[in-house]
């Protein structure tokens, strides 16, 4: 169904509840161990995850690479982790800003990974986006703070994942992933909780139930965009978290995004929609010439 303004709506929706999860996670953060947060955050994740066997069965997450499911659920549990605990001396702007990468990244281990081909606009879109990130992160200056160092490793799993995620769509069902995903990665923090455990007290439960709760709806914001409107349309769009993320930074925390933490992000915002347009050009060069050759 073509309903590119629907699908827009429901993108930019799903983005201010990104920002506002990652918002609720900063917070917590001063007083809650990541690991906690994220544990708590999984709990709902992977009761949304099983819904679907509630509909049909065991057969809806049943998967035929357990092994690969399950390191994806690893890396993105890392992923997960690995962010929360950049956001504990990061501003939310500068942290977001760093996580964007994963998309160029994506682009550049794509080739070797997974055989794709990237035109030279790619390519040049991956050397200026990471030009970007330079400025922000200011590596070998007093400006590289340690909260960059998780952000980045942060992006680097969740790269991984979406490498693995494009290798499996072929023959594993969407709600496999899913489950498969929650189920693993809550595994693992449980197995890891109890040596970080901090009783919360009421309200930073509710609040950490509320980002599993928030953070589950944006995902699928996300998919109902897509179902209503192109990938073309909607992924320049992303990098409009950035913008919510500097909002929710100022309202609730005062913060301010430092003059290269702006640079950073505009060359970075750029280079993303740059990267999508060359690689839709590309795609339309390559049918041009399949049926003219």
């Amino acid at each position: 169904m073509d309903r590119p303004l629907l699908g827009v709506v429901l993108f930019l929706a799903s983005s201010v509840l990104f920002s506002a999860s990652d918002t609720a996670a900063k917070f917590l953060t001063g007083t809650m161990p990541p690991i906690e947060i994220a544990w708590l955050r999984y709990i709902v994740f992977a009761g949304l995850a099983s819904t679907p066997m509630l509909r049909s069965g065991p057969a809806a997450v049943r998967t035929r690479r357990h092994g690969v499911q399950v390191l994806r659920g690893l890396l993105v549990v890392g992923s997960a982790v690995f962010f929360i605990a950049s956001l504990s001396s990061l501003p939310l702007a500068e942290a977001a800003t760093i996580n964007f990468v994963s998309p160029l990244l994506v682009t550049a281990l794509s080739v070797p990974m997974l055989g794709e081909r990237v035109g030279l606009g790619g390519w040049i879109a991956v050397g200026i986006g990471f030009a970007g990130v330079l400025i922000v992160v200011q590596p070998g200056t007093a400006g590289l703070q340690a909260g960059a160092i998780p952000a980045l490793l942060a992006a680097a799993c969740w790269v991984m994942a979406t490498i693995m995620t494009r290798r499996m769509a072929a023959s594993e069902r969407a709600t496999a992933t899913l489950f498969w995903t929650a189920v693993s990665g809550l595994v693992v923090l449980t197995l890891l909780l109890p040596f970080v455990w901090r009783a919360p007290t009421l309200p930073e439960l509710l609040l950490a139930v509320g980002i599993g709760f928030i953070s589950s709806s944006g995902q699928w914001l996300t998919v109902l965009a897509y179902r209503y409107a192109a990938a073309s349309l909607i992924a320049p769009l992303a990098y409009l978290q950035l913008i919510f993320a500097s909002v929710f930074g100022y309202i609730v925390f005062g913060a301010v995004p430092s003059q290269s933490t702006l640079i950073g992000a505009v060359i970075i915002a750029g280079s993303g929609v740059y990267a999508v347009q060359a690689a839709r050009m590309q795609r339309r060069r390559m049918a041009e010439a399949a049926v003219n050759p």
